[in-house]
C-alpha cells in the first residue's frame, strides 16, 4: 500500500475525494490518500508542496503558478475544477460601505502572502482601475482569523469563496458588496516533484480514480442534499453552485498557463514569463 500525502481546503468543492476515500476506491487500487485540511488556503498549501509537507495538493490555479514561477518545486498535473471560482467581496456587517468603488482606500485582509485572497485583491483591483502598487494587507490566516478581523473594527475588506462564505453573510457578519470571477479554470491537482519522478504510475492511478468520480458528480442521486448537510449550507445556495461548477478531467491548457502568467506578470507579482514546460507534467 503506496501512502500518499494529499491536502485541499475544507469546502465543498473536493467532496469528490472524501467520497473516493470512503468507497475505498484508492485503497483498491494498492494507494493509501491520507488527506489533511488546510483551511488557511492555498498560500499554505503551496508551502507545504515546497517544503515536502504533503505530495499532492488541490490549489487555486494562479496560485501554484505563482509559487512555481517562484521555483516551488511542483508541477501542474491536471485541471480539478474548470469552472472560474466566484470570489465574494466582503466587509463587517456593520460597516456604511456598500459597493466594491468604497473600498478603493481601504487595506485587504487575506489569509496569507500567495493566497488566492492575496492575488485576487490584485485582479480585483485592476478590474477596477485602481493603482495595485498601493494596496495594503493583514494576515488573518482563515475565515475564523477574518471574521475577527473585520469584526474588531479593522475597516479591511476580505476576499473568499461567495458560497463558503454566505453563511455568514446570511447570519450578519458580513456583508457582501460584491464579486470578482477568477479569468481562468479555479482549482488544479499539483504534485511535487520529488513526489512525481518516483510515482508517476501512482499519480495516474489516482487522477484515473478522481476523474471518474468528478465526471458522474453532479448525477449522484440528492448530492444538493448531501453537501448541503455537510458542510452546512442552505439547500438554494448549494443549488446555485452546482449549476456554476463543473469539474475537469485533462491538463490545464498552455494558453491558460501564458494568461494567469501574464496576469501575474503585469501585476508584478512573478517576475519573469517562464516556459509552460515548466508548470506542467506531459
Amino acid at each position: 500500500m503506496k501512502t500518499v500525502k494529499i491536502i485541499g481546503v475544507p469546502e465543498h468543492f473536493n467532496l469528490p475525494w472524501h467520497l473516493a476515500m470512503e468507497d475505498n476506491a484508492f485503497e483498491d487500487r494498492g494507494i493509501n490518500l491520507e488527506w489533511t485540511d488546510v483551511p488557511e488556503g492555498t498560500g499554505k498549501m503551496t508551502q507545504m508542496l515546497k517544503d515536502g509537507e504533503a505530495d499532492m495538493g488541490i490549489i487555486l490555479t494562479e496560485g501554484i503558478i505563482k509559487s512555481i514561477s517562484q521555483g516551488n518545486p511542483s508541477k501542474i498535473v491536471q485541471t480539478y475544477v474548470s469552472s472560474p471560482l466566484l470570489w465574494g467581496i466582503h466587509v463587517d456587517a456593520h460597516s456604511d460601505r456598500d459597493s466594491i468603488a468604497d473600498l478603493k482606500e481601504d487595506k485587504v485582509a487575506i489569509s496569507r502572502f500567495g493566497s488566492g485572497s492575496h492575488l485576487m485583491a490584485y485582479i480585483n483591483a485592476q478590474n477596477q482601475g485602481w493603482n495595485t502598487e498601493s494596496l495594503e494587507f493583514e494576515i488573518i490566516n482563515n475565515l475564523d482569523g477574518a471574521v475577527e478581523n473585520l469584526n474588531s473594527g479593522s475597516n479591511a475588506y476580505f476576499m473568499w469563496e461567495h458560497f463558503t462564505t454566505k453563511p455568514l453573510v446570511d447570519n450578519g457578519t458580513f456583508k457582501r458588496v460584491g464579486d470578482c470571477p477568477t479569468p481562468w479554470p479555479c482549482f488544479v491537482i499539483a504534485v511535487s516533484d520529488a513526489f512525481l519522478k518516483e510515482n508517476s504510475g501512482v499519480v495516474r492511478h489516482i487522477l484515473e480514480v478522481i476523474n471518474t468520480y468528478t465526471a458522474e458528480f453532479k448525477q449522484i442521486p440528492s448530492i444538493d442534499r448531501t453537501l448541503s448537510n455537510r458542510y452546512e449550507q442552505k439547500l438554494k445556495d448549494v443549488k446555485a453552485w452546482l449549476s456554476k461548477t463543473t469539474w475537469g478531467q485533462e491538463q490545464l491548457s498552455d494558453k491558460t498557463v501564458n494568461e494567469v502568467q501574464a496576469r501575474l506578470h503585469d501585476l508584478n507579482l512573478v517576475n519573469d514569463i517562464k516556459p509552460v514546460e515548466t508548470f506542467l507534467w506531459r
